[in-house]
């Protein structure tokens, strides 16, 4: 397994860069280790819901988890207010980073992931190829 660190600065859009990097990489499998940081503005999508709600910040980044490849990604995360109200969902384009993002990835070597159709959901859902 190879790991990957990141740190994403003001401005940046969280989905997008990590889009960019697995496609800059060539990455075909790989997994969210670990990552925290903050943001202006969130945008997840809730639960069975057909649309992203956009939540203003400041918010911090309690957590990401997901799967990333060249071929796509499927993330969730956590983020608080500075209340602390905690709220968690898909993320959506539009998560911009405030400060900071540190990330860790690991890269599975042996592996692809890709999305297609499942008959059963109607989502484009994972797939997982093993590379000799």
């Amino acid at each position: 397994m190879e790991t990957y660190c990141l740190r994403l600065t003001p401005g940046q859009d969280l989905k997008q860069e990590l889009q960019t990097f697995a496609h800059n990489q060539g990455l075909e499998a790989g997994i969210i280790l670990t990552a925290l940081g903050s943001l202006t503005q969130a945008s997840l999508r809730f639960a069975a819901a057909p649309e992203a709600t956009v939540i203003d910040g400041p918010l911090e980044l309690l957590s990401l988890s997901g799967t990333l490849s060249r071929h796509g990604m499927h993330l969730h995360g956590a983020i608080a207010d500075a209340q602390g109200q905690a709220y968690g969902g898909h993320i959506m384009p539009g998560c911009l980073i405030r400060t900071t993002a540190e990330i860790a990835i690991a890269n599975l070597p042996h592996l692809r992931l890709h999305r297609q159709p499942d008959s059963v959901t109607g989502y484009l859902e994972l797939a997982i190829d093993v590379l000799s």
